[in-house]
């Protein structure tokens, strides 16, 4: 019987779940880990750490009988490492910093942001990892030291984890596709862009094949290592072009399978599993800031616990004027713009704190709905649009976003689905998908849409330009 562990090492934690060709799911374990915020705009995770969880559940994994292994990773985050004794020099930058936007301006201003985008097929943002790989050569002077002493370990997370687990310095297609320096086309590490980033090819580790076999951790076959979000695509069921999945995690991202490679001007453009025929593409778009946004108004204190979601109902906040730009960490997909910051506007003496919060969870809604919007130069209408995470269980905001977006979603109770993914690829499809935990939601009747989207596009002009980056 084939049983795949499945580690998804996300933004907040690491999770580990055990899949079977029965359809029997079991959970190892789920370990939360620090996040280090050293100063405005900065976020790190500690390397070793997050190792030692991903080894953790691995280890239980593999004393509860699995045939292999499947790792999945938090795509765009970056570690420095020396290679011979396998230690980390520098905590990890997360995808969310934002330390490098002003080198990414100044190469904006140097005009290279159209080559990065005809190579890469990523727009110029501090979101993906090349400038934080360089910032690390800047920086660090242990990274110098170790790149000229050819010892120098350098780039995404899993490329970490896999030289630790299985000793081969490599990383995989999905996730070399978001660093900036993976030529789209030919899925090989890009000299120009290389060049562009200041980023030394030769230091680069191998790209493999997402289904690749890396090799054995204590006997078992690590058999595939993916980048989350693709691995999220294929555990929605996404296979044909126009189908899409939008996950609510620390931020909301939605991938779109395309018909070849995509050319939708303003969204990314990233690789995923290897066809039949052919390799499939699909158009990405993200907002940075979804789940961070409930998190912090926890932290605030508007909020005591995602479970007070569960009792908002009634009348929008955007009925009566006001809204939420969740621009904490700037704008991504399709604005790319680290200027903006977060804002409320249209308060009044008779603002709530519900109403606060509602215009939080609308503002997170109508902000996906300009991805997907996005996305339509694809033909984003015709496929499935599948959603998973954790704002998806709150019952106001999914109906809210589907009134907001005017179609039907489809919504999965398996919150799993990113393992779920990596699993399936795992095991060649041989693992049953339970189709009864689907539901659902058709637009209300209620409301208006497009004066929500109109005015919330008000709101988002008067949010750019704040923050100097």
């Amino acid at each position: 019987m084939t049983c795949v562990a499945a580690i998804d090492q996300g933004t907040t934690s690491t999770k580990g779940l055990l899949f079977d060709s029965d359809g029997n799911t079991r959970v190892l374990g789920g370990i939360k880990h620090r996040q280090v915020l050293p100063r405005p705009g900065r976020v790190e995770h500690d390397a070793a750490e997050l190792l030692g969880n991903v080894t953790q559940l691995i280890d239980a994994g593999i004393a509860a009988g699995a045939t292999s292994i499947a790792l999945t990773n938090q795509g765009e985050t970056v570690i420095a490492w020396n290679k011979e004794t396998g230690a980390p020099i520098c905590n990890a930058i997360v995808w969310q910093d934002q330390r490098t936007a002003g080198g990414v301006e100044a190469l904006r201003a140097a005009g290279v942001e159209g080559d990065v985008r005809a190579l890469s097929g990523l727009p110029l943002d501090a979101y993906f990892s090349a400038s934080k790989l360089r910032w690390i050569l800047d920086n660090v002077p242990e990274g110098r030291a170790l790149l000229r002493a050819d010892r120098l370990g350098l780039g995404t997370t899993d490329t970490f984890f896999l030289q630790h687990l299985t000793g081969r310095y490599v990383t995989d297609v999905t996730t070399a596709a978001r660093t900036s320096l993976m030529n789209l086309d030919t899925c090989v590490w890009d000299e120009r862009l290389c060049q562009i980033f200041g980023v030394p090819i030769e230091v680069l580790p191998e790209i493999v094949e997402c289904d690749e076999p890396v090799g054995a951790v204590r006997g078992v076959e690590l058999s595939v290592a993916i980048v989350d979000q693709v691995a999220a695509l294929y555990g929605h069921g996404c296979r044909a072009p126009g189908d899409m999945k939008v996950t609510f995690g620390t931020g909301a991202f939605a991938l779109m399978i395309s018909a070849g490679r995509p050319t939708t001007p303003g969204t990314a453009h990233t690789v995923c599993w290897r066809g039949p025929e052919s390799r499939t593409y699909a158009a990405d778009g993200g907002v940075y800031t979804a789940g961070a946004a409930i998190e912090w108004l926890m932290r605030i204190g508007l909020l005591s616990s995602p479970a007070e979601l569960d009792a908002l109902a009634g009348t929008p906040a955007a009925a009566s004027g006001l809204y939420f730009v969740p621009a904490l960490a700037g704008l991504a997909c399709p604005h790319w713009d680290r200027t903006a910051a977060g804002l409320w506007i249209g308060l009044d003496n008779a603002t709530s704190r519900e109403d606060l919060i509602k215009a939080v969870l609308e503002g997170i809604a109508i902000r996906t709905v300009e991805v997907i919007e996005a996305l339509g130069g694809e033909g984003a209408q015709s496929g499935m649009l599948s959603v998973d995470g954790g704002l998806a269980r709150s019952r106001y905001f999914i109906q809210f976003f589907a009134t907001a977006a005017g179609r039907q979603i489809v919504v999965h109770a398996n919150n799993e689905l990113t393992a779920f993914g990596a699993a399936l690829l795992a095991a060649n499809d041989t693992i049953p998908i339970n189709d009864s935990e689907k539901e659902t939601i058709a637009p209300a009747t209620s409301g208006d849409p497009i004066e929500w989207r109109e005015r919330f596009s008000a709101a988002r002009s008067r949010a750019s330009g704040w923050r100097r980056t």
